[in-house]
């Protein structure tokens, strides 16, 4: 037995009750609740100081911190940039080099491209693609102001990306895999973008067992990046099925210290993680 056979004994069999509607209206849901956020009307989306709508547990440095983010990362970024949205540090995974072309899947104010666009220097490029016009408003006023020339902003949905066919080096994403309606085009969009022997290497909330009902089917637990969490063996699967080779997917080791100021008292730490994931083409 294979390990792809092997992972599909072992996978629990979620029930897919998803229909064209209730992803629709999921999708709107989650772009509007962003476009707040952009605009600075609330701080509950998908892994900020209070992740999930709750109340905020702390400020967004200290967030920041506890995700794995440096100070000198923190002092480095435009003004606006760092909104605390994230469940760990890609970084920690996508080894940059200079000249390097750089994705990074739902860029919010541009955040982890800034940090990348220091990695992979004026002969490299990064694209940040969002699905929130307010987002990328906020993402390219933050690049004008801080004067960035090797970054760009594009607005469009991970399941069908504004990118051309093997132009990428790495592809980066924090904590936004999870919210998309469907998971393998995302996939299939990330591995077709790549260059041949390109990186795939994200930080995402994963699901570890079957969420409850009242868990999955909450619209805000969505954008709170957790009720739209596959299980670890699908997010394998998927990877695989889409062309991905050495596929690594690692539990962060603060994971449940991240997951309990999310939801405090919903013990969303006992049904989902927070991963590092890695492949490459």
């Amino acid at each position: 037995m294979n390990k792809t056979e092997d992972a599909k004994q072992n996978t629990p069999e979620f029930a897919n009750t998803d229909t064209s509607e209730h992803k629709e209206k999921a999708r709107k849901h989650i772009r509007s609740n962003y476009a707040k956020i952009a605009l600075g009307k609330t701080q509950t989306g998908c892994c900020a100081t209070g992740c999930g709508c709750s109340e905020p547990q702390g400020d967004i440095t200290d967030v920041s911190r506890q995700l794995g983010y440096q100070d000198t990362d923190l002092e480095a970024i435009p003004d606006g940039a760092n909104m605390g949205l994230g469940c760990g540090n890609p970084f920690a995974i996508a080894n940059l080099q200079k000249g390097d072309v750089v994705l990074d899947l739902g860029s919010g104010g541009g955040f982890d491209c800034f940090l990348a666009s220091r990695q992979v220097g004026e002969e490299g490029h990064v694209i940040g693609v969002d699905m929130t016009p307010e987002m990328v408003s906020k993402a390219r006023l933050n690049a004008e102001k801080s004067g960035n020339t090797n970054v760009e902003f594009r607005l469009g949905e991970i399941e069908n990306l504004p990118v051309a066919d093997e132009s990428v080096n790495v592809i980066i994403s924090n904590c936004v895999v999870n919210m998309s309606m469907d998971k393998q085009r995302v996939f299939k969009e990330a591995y077709r973008v790549l260059k041949k022997g390109g990186k795939f290497a994200i930080s995402d909330i994963v699901a570890t067992v079957e969420l409850p009902a009242e868990l999955k089917e909450d619209l805000r637990g969505l954008s709170g990046c957790y009720a739209g969490a596959e299980y670890v063996g699908v997010i394998e699967q998927m990877l695989q099925t889409a062309g991905f080779t050495k596929v690594s997917l690692t539990p962060k080791d603060n994971s449940k210290e991240i997951l309990q100021s999310w939801q405090p008292g919903k013990q969303i730490e006992n049904y989902v993680a927070s991963y590092y994931i890695e492949a490459v083409k």
